[in-house]
């Protein structure tokens, strides 16, 4: 029932004082900012037991149905970034933000991207015979889809090569050693290597490059899936060559492309991808010295006897192009109500090498799924504390390109403002849940995962199974070079997850990876993606609401006792690891305060307006910790790389896969007198040491 007030019959009409009015005007300016900045505490519907309810409804909302229509949608053609059909792509998801009512915008960026012009294969063997390898894929109706960008590896240099054929396993430098004991010399040769290892493409082209090989063949070996070749690139380092280090925007700085600084990001020998079928019959054609010994327990059943040099020749022609081209980022912006000013970011990147329903269109269906339910989390009654941004990235296939521009372009927004990026590359690649992260974000993971119902066992959760399958949570870290958390990370310092499920899918970078592939076998009834939208979606959600971010300090405190127990294996007794000990029990005793400073918080029974303001400036300390284990020099001669503790090594074989900075060293040494290489990786180990005691000293929220 409405019921209507009437006008009262006397009103105040007395003039109000100068001093009255200002204490008026001040009380009124005093609610206008708190409803402002913390409009929740005057809403007493607000609890948490509503943000319970609106979690339980985004869970509850899941459709397998609706993510395998995206997913269907997406994967109709191939979407290589810098074609018209990677920008066709782009749209669809931008109209997929704006008819859910999601605040939308998109910026570009000019980047150099690589592409195939004309590739060729052909053997020759040693009874005379030749033969001329098709370069592709049938996949659609028996016939090559003309739309599917050839078998190549971009930004190789384009080169011609007629020389003897020589297996050198992975490519690496053990393996060339081995080869040498057999007297088994590749230079002037093309060398075939399987990759597998954990090295990348482009550390096999390098080491090639180093050891005189004229041009790469590489195949992945294992179980594949058909006749498919594995794309990639094979450029040193992420992000633009042209805009190392700022954003590749229109009209802005752009290096030259001869320029010494861009040429060395790019091998001098070409290569490209080999079909496993075709490398097989190509190394079963070798005579020359036999298999080392040590190779041969992981070839398993493959008849593989020798490693030539020769005598089959291969004829090998590769001519391609490196051009400038727009590229996009597509984003939707959902605003926090109490604290706007602070992000939690979604992000997957939205080009593939082809079909890309695995990589990355799987992600990409969960993320317009995510964005269909937030929607509805809106048009019922929910908006964030804190805002939220999903983001779909460009050109990550080309080394991160469209993420780490965006992060360059915003470096000083993110390091203040940025809470946590959360990243889902290739959603689903087959069974079983796998998760990585910065280690405060440890206990966030495990506690989502209680909630999210696992897709491939009944009544159980992706916490128990998880568990079940692996033996333990084991939760990896982020130092490699591996999808666009690495911006993120590396070199502005946010705390970041990537989660997945399933690993090494056998049509990774093929034309194989299409919806067809994915509902026979990558996931049929599409419920692993509903997991990990499920997982991804209450991340997000825990952090743009709990009133005190869901970071634990801890697992950092014990991640770091880890790396300096392991890092001590890796020294003699001259070096002293004292800094580091003291730092990490510095670094300890901080979280332990922090932890007593936000208790004694919780026992307070007012809610008042310091209340709040304490709140923020916890929040705040726990969000720039992470930015202490940066070093505003960056590691020796990459100093793009930034943080201490997470990065990957300039040594592609290092053990190490933290602190860079003393791997890096560590690696070095062996080329140096000892007492300067010592003396190197004792100063490394004092600046991961300063680099501790900075994230302590942001925790505490104090000077040094």
């Amino acid at each position: 029932m409405v019921q209507c007030l009437s006008k009262p019959k006397t009103m105040f009409t007395a003039k109000p004082s100068p001093l009255g009015a200002f204490v008026l005007v001040l009380i009124l300016c005093i609610l206008g900012f708190y409803t402002l900045y913390f409009p929740h505490s005057f809403s007493p519907s607000f609890t948490s037991h509503n943000a319970s309810h609106f979690r339980q409804v985004f869970l509850s909302s899941s459709s397998n149905s609706t993510i395998a229509s995206y997913l269907r949608d997406l994967t109709l053609h191939p979407h290589l970034a810098g074609t018209k059909l990677g920008s066709d792509t782009a749209r669809y998801v931008l109209d997929h933000f704006r008819d859910l009512g999601l605040q939308t915008h998109t910026v570009n960026y000019k980047a150099l991207l690589s592409y195939p012009l004309h590739s060729s294969i052909s053997a020759h063997f040693s009874d005379g015979s030749c033969s001329e390898f098709p370069l592709g894929e049938m996949v659609r109706s028996n016939k090559f889809d003309e739309d599917v960008v050839p078998p190549y590896h971009a930004y190789s240099p384009s080169g011609s090569a007629y020389a003897m054929a020589v297996f050198v396993n992975y490519g690496r430098d053990e393996d060339y050693r081995a080869l040498r004991v057999l007297g088994v010399n590749v230079s002037g040769c093309i060398v075939l290597a399987r990759k597998g290892s954990g090295l990348t493409r482009g550390a096999v082209v390098e080491k090639a490059e180093t050891y005189g090989a004229v041009a790469v063949l590489i195949y992945t070996d294992g179980d594949r899936f058909g006749n498919g070749f594995e794309r990639g690139h094979v450029m040193r380092g992420i992000g633009d060559p042209l805009s190392p280090g700022w954003a590749g925007v229109d009209g802005g700085e752009s290096l030259d492309l001869e320029d010494s600084e861009v040429l060395k990001r790019f091998p001098k020998i070409p290569s490209m991808p080999l079909s496993t079928e075709i490398a097989e019959t190509i190394l079963h054609s070798l005579v020359g010295a036999e298999v080392p010994q040590e190779w041969k327990s992981s070839l398993g059943s493959k008849v593989l006897r020798h490693v030539g040099p020769g005598p089959t020749m291969l004829n090998f022609t590769y001519q391609g192009e490196k051009k400038v081209v727009g590229i996009q980022n597509v984003f939707a912006v959902i605003k926090g109500s109490e604290e706007p000013d602070r992000l939690v970011l979604l992000g997957n990147h939205r080009d593939a090498w082809t079909y890309g329903a695995v990589d990355p269109s799987s992600g990409t269906a969960a993320l317009l799924d995510i964005a269909r339910r937030f929607s509805l989390l809106l048009h019922i009654g929910w908006t964030p504390r804190r805002t939220i941004i999903l983001c779909s990235w460009d050109a990550e296939e080309f080394g991160m390109i469209g993420s780490t521009e965006w992060v360059e372009q915003n470096l000083i927004n993110l390091g203040s403002k940025a809470i946590a990026y959360l990243n889902v590359d290739c959603a689903v690649q087959g069974s079983g849940f796998f998760a990585s992260s910065t280690p405060q974000l440890d206990s966030l993971i495990l506690e989502v995962s209680k909630k999210v119902k696992d897709p491939d066992s009944t009544s159980t959760t992706v916490y128990e199974n998880w568990a079940a399958v692996s033996g333990n949570y084991n939760i990896l870290r982020l130092s490699g070079l591996d999808s666009d958390f690495a911006p993120f990370v590396q070199h502005a310092g946010v705390p970041s997850i990537d989660v997945y499920y399933g690993r090494d899918f056998p049509v990774y970078h093929t034309a194989f990876d299409s919806y067809d592939w994915m509902i026979q076998y990558g996931d049929p009834f599409f419920l692993r993606h509903v997991a990990v939208t499920g997982v991804w979606g209450l991340l997000a959600l825990h952090l743009a609401d709990d009133l005190i971010l869901p970071f634990n300090y801890h697992s950092y405190v014990d991640q770091l006792q880890v790396y300096k127990n392991r890092l001590s294996n890796f020294l003699d007794q001259s070096i002293s690891l004292h800094p580091l000990t003291a730092s990490i029990q510095d670094f300890a005793s901080a979280v332990e305060e922090f932890d007593d400073e936000l208790n004694a918080l919780r026992l307070q029974e007012t809610v008042d307006c310091s209340m709040h303001l304490k709140r923020r400036a916890l929040n705040d300390r726990l969000m720039l910790a992470e930015k202490g284990f940066l070093d505003p020099d960056g590691l020796r001669e990459r100093n793009w790389f930034k943080h201490l503790v997470f990065g990957p090594p300039r040594d592609h074989e290092s053990m190490m896969d933290f602190f860079p900075g003393v791997a890096d060293s560590i690696a070095c040494s062996a080329r140096s007198g000892e007492k300067e290489g010592q003396a190197d990786i004792q100063h490394e180990i004092w600046r991961v040491a300063r680099a501790i005691k900075r994230a302590a000293s942001a925790l505490r929220g104090e000077f040094m």
